[in-house]
């Protein structure tokens, strides 16, 4: 069992909000987390993949949530039964107003409720009702490397510090590795599994995960089984990159207005993720608007690109993407738990000069991110990072190339700070 660093936060939130809402991917291991914080805890779990616990809870929602009180609950999969929703609202406001009394001196309870969902029903139209102020929300996505290898290292803190201290540099994972790594993705069930058994795992993943959470989120119309087939590769080979909706309707023959319906859908369902371009206010205009693409997990995209070993990685065309894509995942898996908060982003100026990942902290100031597949680094592979600093100005901080080298390298170009560094080193691959 691989420890979470998320695990922490959702026990401190507990202790902040009556209402904690842990999201993410099936089968990335959100049940394992909440049985772990409710046994910790003393809270009572209950599942909504339960047939009778569902039909209890669409019977009659505000006569479940109330049998419920008097102790803390884990209500897992929770997106099975978004009526409850409104129910537990007015437990939690019931309880926010109540005066407080001898029995019960200081402010409100807290930690009542722990749902979990892999569909994120508060951000569905499905879901009309919100829960402004009485809810702290987490997301859980697939094992990052520095779970996977036992490392504490946060990748946004040690960006964000520009501690990049040559000492510290690895001995770098071989190409053949980071393939691999690319390769297994992060969902848990799948790291100790064989080549033909991982098959296995995401053929039914996608057949059968992918199309039932869809029909729960989406009112779907005639024959969208077929439609979301073909869209999925499609979508697979587009990670790493721009997404034109409009040239992607073109290649799969569907309406324009459908098939941006159907990845809104696909990224509350944690499948895909879309990342909005940095735009800094006083020079909007030299930024595109268009967001990029990346498939939340790498394992995933592989097998829907018919890739399924390292050798047919290395080859593909999709390399230096899927590698774009490991790390901005890691990015974002780390901003969960991270010191620092930061939003992700990326940069495409009017003259398609692009930066791959673009950090920004709250008071708008930023670090930019490149990712290179190649082993080598010059002078001329900044250039786009320099083109970042200038579009940003007084908010850029420094610039960081991820590249599959073996030394950590300065490239300051006057007052911009510029840094090459090691894969390995960032994502604590090797150690």
């Amino acid at each position: 069992m691989y420890a979470r660093h998320l695990q922490p936060l959702v026990r401190e939130m507990l202790g902040e909000f009556r209402i904690v809402y842990l999201t993410g991917p099936r089968q990335s291991g959100k049940t394992t987390l909440a049985r772990n914080v409710a046994a910790a805890s003393g809270m009572r779990y209950l599942t909504l993949d339960d047939p009778a616990i569902q039909s209890a809870a669409a019977q009659d929602p505000h006569g479940f949530v109330r049998s419920l009180e008097g102790r803390p609950v884990v209500l897992d999969e929770f997106q099975r039964a978004p009526d409850l929703v409104p129910a537990i609202k007015e437990v939690s406001d019931r309880l926010a107003s109540a005066p407080a009394t001898a029995n019960a001196p200081g402010r409100p309870p807290k930690g009542l409720f722990l749902l979990t969902g892999s569909a994120d029903i508060f951000r569905s139209a499905r879901t009309q009702e919100a829960l402004p102020g009485h809810m702290a929300r987490l997301e859980l996505q697939p094992l990052s490397i520095a779970e996977l290898r036992g490392s504490r290292r946060n990748l946004i803190d040690h960006l964000l510090s520009g501690d990049f201290r040559p000492a510290d540099t690895p001995t770098p994972p071989t190409r053949g590795q980071i393939a691999g790594r690319i390769l297994l993705g992060g969902y848990p069930e799948v790291q100790d599994m064989g080549p033909r058994a991982r098959t296995v795992w995401f053929r039914s993943y996608t057949e059968g995960r992918f199309l039932k959470d869809f029909e729960t989120l989406h009112a779907a119309r005639g024959d969208y089984h077929s439609k979301l087939r073909a869209m999925a590769p499609s979508l697979a080979a587009r990670t790493g990159n721009l997404l034109r909706y409009a040239g992607l309707a073109n290649d799969l023959e569907l309406n324009d207005k459908l098939v941006k319906s159907y990845v809104e859908i696909l990224e509350l369902m944690f499948l895909i993720r879309r990342v909005p371009s940095y735009r800094r206010k006083a020079a909007r205009r030299m930024a595109v608007r268009m967001p990029k693409l990346h498939f939340v997990d790498t394992g995933l995209a592989s097998h829907l690109l018919g890739l399924r070993t390292e050798g047919r990685i290395l080859a593909s065309p999709h390399y230096g993407a899927l590698l774009e894509t490991l790390v901005f995942m890691e990015c974002a898996k780390h901003a969960e738990w991270a010191d620092e908060e930061v939003g992700l982003h990326h940069f495409r100026d009017q003259r398609k000069r692009e930066v791959d990942i673009v950090l920004e902290q709250p008071d708008g100031r930023i670090v930019g991110v490149e990712v290179k597949a190649s082993a080598t680094v010059r002078r001329t592979d900044f250039d786009r990072l320099a083109t970042l600093a200038e579009f940003a100005g007084a908010a850029f901080r420094r610039g960081v190339l991820i590249y599959t080298g073996t030394r950590t390298l300065p490239f300051h170009r006057g007052p911009v700070r510029l840094h090459a560094v090691p894969f390995g080193h960032l994502t604590a691959m090797s150690r």
